[in-house]
């Protein structure tokens, strides 16, 4: 038999067996000790019977005017016998018996004391020197039946208490291990960011080890990515100035050059630098976006947020379009967050739309942010991996691969859902990206 995978199951396997197997042996312990102390007892009334008939026998024998004459005693009223009787003389006459007495079970005299014969327990003692004898006899069968019911009474609440106790054990140890349940739940709900310790004041001392074990590696965790996304901004920030200068060196190259190669070279160089210039930006995005706060303590206008971050991105794109519902749009999504959801998702939606075709930007009055263009339709391969982190399509290899993965990484950490449609809906043709930015928005 396999044991349980439970902790739980094996504590109340154990236990019950355990709890069995010492009632079984705390039975049969007993059992042989009272039958061997029913044995004692038994003897001394069989020891006592002969020693109280012999006296009342001898004064009747002796007192009869008739000699050698077997008397039987008579029944007064029905009961079960289970002690019988008989006295002899020195022959071997039988003077006395009782009235269920059967001579055959009684074997010859042979002296005082215990006797055992195949089916009986058999007591002798003597008197008048040996001329009156008395044999008491009692069937072994009524021992075995007093034992069986011992036997009985023991073995019975077996099939009684054992269970009760199994369940007692369950309701203890489901009490017991109901702390470790609540931390396994307080671990659970945890975001997959947040590697805070986890309390485990309530936890049995036995497991403050294996809580504090894991509270150690999740501090080990976040040292770690802590010092990774350190790494990439401090990276990424450091990189700015001395590739700005890169970059304007490049640009008065191309200016004080009259030689065409010299001047496709440093046109080339300043294309390069500039890539490396927005992968930089991604990145510090990136680091922002895995490690930064997602959510204000003060409820602000989500139109308001989004109408500063389009216009901006007006005066450097095409036609961007805004659409947003009249009412207050309330909700506590980092305003920095959006800015850098909103201006990845509409640079994607530029590039990888229709050759100056509009982008549509829109905020309905449930919270949610849609943004769309008038691209091609994509196959749903290509749509289930556009948010892999640097994943580039063929025809724009000159992106970071970052844009969505900053996107999907803003929503996964602030808890809502992204989902990309193409075409859009109720169109044929298009690409459509929606955020819930307040699954229940807070309206006035």
């Amino acid at each position: 038999m396999r044991a349980p995978a439970s902790l739980q199951g094996r504590l109340v396997l154990a236990l019950g067996l355990l709890v069995g197997f010492s009632w079984i042996v705390a039975a049969t312990v007993t059992a042989v000790n009272l039958r061997h102390e029913m044995n004692e007892v038994f003897d001394s009334a069989l020891q006592e019977t002969a020693q109280r008939i012999l006296p009342l026998a001898v004064v009747d024998i002796l007192g009869r005017s008739e000699e050698g004459v077997t008397q039987r005693l008579g029944r007064i009223r029905e009961h079960g016998e289970f002690f019988t009787y008989i006295v002899r003389d020195d022959t071997g006459r039988v003077l006395l018996q009782s009235h269920t007495a059967d001579l055959a079970v009684f074997p010859e005299y042979d002296g005082a004391g215990f006797r055992r014969t195949g089916t009986h327990r058999i007591y002798n003692e003597d008197a008048v020197q040996g001329t009156v004898r008395i044999s008491v006899a009692e069937p072994l069968s009524h021992r075995q039946q007093v034992a069986r019911e011992m036997q009985m009474v023991l073995g019975v609440p077996l099939l009684l208490v054992v269970p009760a106790v199994i369940l007692a054990i369950l309701f203890a140890v489901r009490q017991s291990i109901a702390p470790l349940h609540q931390f396994r739940d307080r671990l659970a709900a945890r975001s997959a960011r947040d590697f805070s310790p986890v309390p485990d004041d309530d936890l049995p001392a036995e497991l403050h080890p294996l809580a504090e074990t894991m509270n150690a590696l999740l501090a080990r965790l976040d040292a770690a990515f802590t010092a990774e996304r350190s790494f990439a901004s401090n990276a990424a920030h450091e990189l700015r100035t001395p590739l700005a200068g890169a970059i304007a060196q490049a640009q008065r190259l191309v200016a004080e050059t009259d030689d065409p190669t010299a001047t496709q070279r440093a046109r080339d160089i300043e294309a390069t630098l500039k890539r490396l210039t927005r992968r930089s930006e991604r990145l510090l995005q990136l680091a922002r976006a895995e490690g930064a706060r997602l959510e204000v303590d003060t409820p602000y206008d989500l139109r308001d947020a989004l109408r500063m971050v389009v216009e901006d991105m007006r005066r450097g794109s095409g036609d961007l379009a805004l659409d947003m519902p009249g009412n207050v749009i309330l909700s506590r999504f980092d305003p920095d967050a959006l800015g850098i959801l909103c201006r990845n998702l509409v640079e994607n939606a530029q590039k990888h739309g229709r050759p100056d075709g509009p982008v549509s930007v829109r905020l309905d009055e449930d919270g949610v942010l849609s943004v769309s263009n008038e691209g091609p339709v994509l196959a749903p391969e290509v749509l289930a991996r556009m948010s892999e982190r640097f994943e580039r399509d063929d025809v724009h290899g000159d992106g970071t691969g970052l844009g969505l993965d900053i996107v999907a990484t803003i929503v996964a950490r602030s808890g809502s859902h992204l989902e990309i449609m193409s075409p859009r809906p109720e169109d044929t043709a298009g690409v459509c990206v929606r955020i819930d930015l307040a699954a229940t928005p807070l309206r006035v």
